[in-house]
């Protein structure tokens, strides 16, 4: 089921999910079907969702050309970014975002340097797939992002998500 569409180079809400089964027993074994997964950057300053499919590989228009440090100090003026990995998985009732985890990350591109924490991505990337919601740490104006994001790019599998998700998602 092509649910979203990532053959388009412009921001928007286009990427791809399609509904393969995960591998049990035989060839394939153990490994992770990344089939089910997204990956949605908010750019905090701007105020904008969307989508790049590359960060599965952190080769997203953001990342590229990018150095990464582990060390958020050592890039004091870089533009905050939150990646957030979106898992979608079926009900009969039909799809719904069921892992939502984000991470921060910076980039400076002047000095062609950015944080991020390749640990907690990874992490966040795990956490998503096992169906957790972890959004809580976002700040309020990138939650509202989100929540609006996920909400219009889909309003059936918005409410057919966990209430967790909508609750964590909501801001005071």
């Amino acid at each position: 089921m092509d649910l979203l569409n990532n053959n388009k180079k412009k921001k928007g809400s286009d990427f791809t999910i399609l509904g393969k089964e995960t591998v049990h027993g035989g060839y394939g074994a153990g490994t992770l079907n990344l089939d089910n997964m997204s990956a949605v950057f908010i750019d905090i300053e701007a105020g904008e969702a969307f989508v790049d499919m590359g960060a599965m590989h952190a080769r997203s228009e953001v990342e590229k050309g990018i150095k990464f440090l582990p060390n958020k100090e050592e890039v004091p003026n870089g533009k905050p970014y939150w990646l957030v990995w979106i898992t979608v998985d079926n009900t009969e009732e039909g799809p719904y975002y069921a892992g939502v985890a984000a991470c921060e990350l910076t980039v400076d591109r002047s000095i062609r340097r950015g944080y991020k924490s390749l640990p907690d991505h990874v992490n966040k990337m795990d956490k998503s797939l096992k169906r957790n919601i972890i959004v809580d740490h976002m700040d309020e104006k990138s939650k509202l992002v989100l929540r609006k994001f996920l909400s219009e790019f889909n309003k059936e599998m918005w409410d057919l998500s966990n209430q967790k998700l909508r609750d964590d998602l909501s801001v005071s």
